[in-house]
């Protein structure tokens, strides 16, 4: 009980302490305040057993939504009257799993017949364990309609689900608006096959793509004690560009390998709220950050802690076509550390702890063959988030990656090859280096 009581006056100082830190502005509690606070927390954690946790809904998985472009956008009917079979990579397990269904870009209505869950039978991609595919309901239903623009989760389904392991959801598609919603750097295996298959093990001649369509989250119930969710939040670099399909070698890939295998942290779930050329101040290929927080974020249950990695599109883009004044390139730089602001003080508003993570090298990018004056920007946007105490702490992948001989170069080792994109030993270095520490309450 002393060690909860500890615990309880920790977290309530650590609070206190990211409050003062979210600006100028913020109000400072009164210490009489406060030790009433730890007093109160101290009475009720006492009122506890010791080892005592309720069990809690945490996101394991998930993805961050966006339209169709170009190529991606699919013949209308596409899905109708289908099985949508997509395979996901869960971080943290639990006694219980529900599923999250996405409508956010549709112009009409998801017409769900039913979804089903069940495990993937190792090693073949998309085959499903024997007997165990289960049929998950919503408010008691089988069938779904989800609305435009909405996002639905299902009731819970009691199964056993392991950290790190395979979850096939079998969507059956009784029609999709023409505009549909889904996550283009899937770097993993979908299927779709023509009429109802939901649980069969093995879908018969489907099409196939490297894309999530429809499905957001997916929740575990926990009752581990430190149980709850980190969420990167980032761009491509943090959606796996390069990274392997279905390899799972993404940064926060491994960042929840090394959670699962420290008994301090196993109860955390890691979600990848990246999106391949996502910015702070205005859409790319999907909605800006700023714009998706709410959704990406603060939506999902039992999150406790976010990565910011942001800011690499922001900067690149300014002199990719034509060079600007330094004036000019101030004042960028401005918009984006308010920008990154403005994303502590809102996660701050909801308990949510910050860390801000640096910008990688990337000149002799062959896609935005940064100028000296927008590497200048990298550098300083770095030296703010590591000195200017914005964030709760920050993870420095800048001085992971970086050549040693040349500092504005990604290390060879750790590059893709277009000098932009770590490849899958970049990632891995990227997650390795994270301070496990900072996520022990």
């Amino acid at each position: 009980m002393v060690d909860d009581i500890s615990s309880g006056k920790l977290n309530l100082m650590h609070s206190f302490e990211t409050e003062k830190n979210v600006g100028s502005k913020a109000q400072v509690e009164s210490p009489v305040l406060l030790l009433a606070r730890v007093f109160a927390a101290s009475v009720l954690l006492g009122c506890l057993p010791a080892g005592a946790a309720s069990p809690q809904w945490v996101a394991t998985w998930g993805a961050a939504e966006l339209q169709p472009y170009g190529a991606e956008v699919l013949p209308p009917k596409t899905f109708d009257h289908t099985t949508l079979r997509e395979v996901v990579h869960v971080s943290a397990g639990g006694s219980q799993v529900r599923v999250r269904l996405s409508n956010a870009f549709g112009q009409s209505a998801l017409a769900v017949g039913s979804v089903m869950i069940a495990q993937q039978s190792s090693p073949e991609h998309g085959v499903i364990a024997p007997h165990s595919a289960q049929r998950l309901t919503f408010h008691g239903a089988t069938a779904v309609s989800v609305p435009m623009g909405a996002e639905y989760v299902s009731d819970p389904m009691s199964m056993k689900l392991s950290p790190l392991s395979d979850l096939v959801v079998d969507i059956e598609i009784t029609s999709a608006p023409s505009n549909v919603t889904l996550h283009t750097g899937a770097h993993a295996t979908s299927f779709l096959a023509s009429g109802s298959h939901g649980g069969e093990a093995k879908l018969s001649s489907p099409q196939s793509w490297t894309r999530w369509y429809f499905l957001t989250g997916v929740e575990v119930l926990s009752d581990d004690r430190n149980a709850g969710t980190v969420v990167a939040l980032g761009d491509s670099i943090t959606d796996g560009h390069a990274s392997t399909t279905d390899g799972n070698d993404r940064w926060p890939d491994f960042l929840a390998k090394r959670l699962a295998a420290n008994a301090k942290t196993r109860g955390l779930g890691v979600v990848n709220a990246g999106i391949g050329g996502n910015h702070l101040l205005y859409d790319g290929l999907g909605p800006n950050a700023l714009a998706r927080f709410e959704r990406d974020v603060l939506a999902r249950p039992g999150v406790r802690y976010v990565i910011l990695l942001e800011g690499i599109n922001d900067l690149g883009g300014l002199d990719r076509l034509e060079a600007h004044d330094a004036a000019t390139h101030a004042a960028w730089l401005a918009q984006v550390e308010a920008a990154m602001a403005q994303i502590v003080a809102r996660s701050h508003e909801h308990g949510i702890v910050v860390y801000g993570a640096t910008l990688t090298p990337y000149v002799g990018s062959d896609y935005y063959h940064p100028s000296a004056a927008s590497d200048a920007d990298r550098v300083a946007l770095n030296d703010w988030i590591r000195s200017s105490h914005t964030f709760d702490d920050v993870i420095d992948f800048d001085a992971v990656l970086q050549d040693p001989a040349k500092p504005d170069y990604m290390l060879p080792a750790a590059d893709s090859g277009d000098h932009l994109h770590p490849g899958p030993e970049g990632y891995r270095r990227m997650g390795d280096a994270i301070p496990l520490k900072l996520f022990v309450r």
